[in-house]
């Protein structure tokens, strides 16, 4: 059960609920801010430890999702050259590729050993994909990429993983790759999502900004913030609009609001 609508309305808060993140306004300290900074790269290595391949679920909704990543295309059997920035394990990209046999994918993300996992893949294939190690927000995708050769990108619950002084420099490294009149399909946590009201208090960084207890980080997004982010780098917004979803566990009788920002935007 449950329901899915979208829209430019931000979730809307309970007294309780609202009460209980007014009260939170207690920062991390500047040093271990710091601290967590220098080693976002190795907690993420250490998530892909613990959990391996199995955290994620394959994400088969993606095609749903992003019509564009059909339609985008200018004839039925064109190849189309993506690329996923943050591929984690590979839930997005093997489904992808499956479904798809005219796609070629660049895939690249922050962690090693997540991009490991995605090489020992039965399903990956050296003349289908080319995944590499990459810090969005300093290595160069020209290293990797040619630029203005990639049709569609992909950022997918990958940005707000990212401190959001340095969220630019992304979105600026993706821009160098991507060809003109193409675009970037965005999808992350949105402004008051169930997964930001279940922060205890001490674990705030910043507005709209958490960690977690192993040490990865997670911000969450209003439209606003996102469509000046995006402007700012020369795109151009095509779609970005909140997702809302209840999802009910009938079991326990939960009620679990969650909030998504889901997003199109386009090169010039």
């Amino acid at each position: 059960g449950g329901f899915q609508i979208k829209g430019h309305s931000a979730r809307v808060l309970s007294p309780e609920e609202a009460e209980r993140l007014a009260k939170d306004q207690v920062l991390v300290s500047q040093f271990k801010q710091l601290k967590l900074e220098k080693e976002a790269q190795k907690n993420w290595d250490l998530f892909y430890k613990r959990n391996s391949t199995n955290f994620f679920k394959d994400r088969h909704w993606t095609t749903r999702e992003f019509q564009e990543l059909k339609a985008c295309r200018e004839f039925a059997d064109q190849k189309l050259t993506i690329l996923e920035a943050g591929c984690g394990v590979g839930n997005c990209l093997f489904p992808l590729l499956e479904e798809d046999l005219n796609i070629f994918a660049y895939a690249c993300d922050f962690s090693p050993r997540a991009v490991e996992y995605v090489k020992k893949n039965a399903l990956y294939s050296t003349e289908r994909c080319k995944v590499f190690h990459c810090d969005l927000t300093k290595d160069d995708l020209v290293d990797n990429i040619p630029a203005d050769s990639v049709d569609v990108v992909t950022l997918i619950f990958v940005l707000s993983a990212i401190h959001p002084d340095k969220m630019h420099l992304v979105l600026k490294n993706i821009y160098k790759v991507l060809k003109p009149g193409k675009c970037v399909l965005f999808r992350d946590y949105g402004l008051y999502d169930h997964a930001m009201l279940r922060f205890k208090s001490g674990s705030k960084l910043g507005e709209n900004f958490y960690v977690r207890q192993d040490g990865t980080r997670s911000y969450f997004f209003t439209e606003e913030f996102l469509s000046q982010l995006f402007k700012a780098e020369g795109y151009e917004q095509v779609v970005n609009e909140y997702v809302q979803r209840e999802t009910v566990n009938r079991k326990e009788d939960l009620r679990v609001p969650r909030v998504f920002l889901q997003g199109k935007f386009q090169k010039p």
